[in-house]
């Protein structure tokens, strides 16, 4: 079972959360023609460090670099380097920030300039996806409850789930129990089921083609396996009593 935080732990957590959804807007603000990789990661640094925090990917398990900068076919974990954005890309910007010892984890996926309409199709699903797994995150449901909701909006707009990696339990630790699914695995009889307190990160990986995927050489960027492009949304979310509270909504900060 995933674990229930005070009020404490909850006010810390709602904090780091702030500032990743506000790190994420100013770095979403710089995508454009032109803007490198590394350009993105510095700035996101920089904006970090600017609110008293410091990132929560960079080290964790060896990661490179300060945010995931994932473009066109690149699922999650891409890492920032040279490569330069063209008119027409898809960038997932994946922000994960540590502030006085708890996570703040989110991430959307933005046009470069603009994009083809297949390609925005593929973010608006996405995007939707994550907004009805988010609504089943309440007190008494089950995890499996998040991931059929998931499941659904994407399948029924002829896309594919991403199955090897998924959600997770957020807090302390940039990954906790419990895992979510964005997929209902076949069989399955029990699911934990969500309580109020929990903070968990629902993040719809999700492919234009197939859902298979590899990691490259560099051993973290993953890749959809058919080279067709992939989105990426996540919110860390508070379950409460009543309406899941979404703590990496920009809408509700200062």
């Amino acid at each position: 079972m995933g674990l229930i935080k005070s009020q404490a732990e909850i006010a810390a957590i709602r904090e780091a959360c702030r500032i990743a959804a506000v790190v994420l807007e100013e770095v979403g603000s710089q995508v454009r023609p032109g803007v490198t990789t590394a350009d993105l990661d510095a700035y996101a640094a920089e904006r970090i460090a600017f609110r008293g925090a410091r990132s929560a990917f960079l080290g964790y398990r060896g990661f490179p670099g300060q945010t995931c900068l994932s473009v066109n076919d690149e699922v999650v974990h891409g890492i920032a380097g040279t490569r330069r954005l063209q008119f027409g890309d898809v960038i997932s910007v994946d922000v994960g920030v540590l502030h006085r010892g708890f996570v703040g984890d989110t991430a959307a996926t933005y046009p470069v300039g603009g994009c083809s309409t297949a390609a925005q199709r593929l973010l608006d699903v996405t995007r939707e996806a994550l907004s009805q797994g988010i609504a089943q995150a309440r007190n008494g449901n089950g995890v499996v409850d998040i991931s059929r909701a998931v499941q659904a909006v994407v399948e029924a707009a002829g896309f594919s789930v991403v199955r090897d990696f998924v959600g997770h339990g957020v807090g302390r630790s940039v990954h906790e129990e419990p895992q979510i699914p964005n997929f209902v695995e076949a069989g399955l009889r029990r699911s934990p089921r969500l309580k109020s307190g929990m903070t968990i990160a629902i993040e719809p990986m999700v492919n234009a083609g197939k859902r298979d995927v590899r990691v490259l050489n560099d051993n973290w960027t993953v890749v959809t396996a058919d080279g067709k492009l992939s989105a990426h949304f996540e919110h860390t979310v508070l379950v409460t009593g009543g309406e899941p509270e979404i703590l990496t909504c920009r809408e509700r900060t200062p």
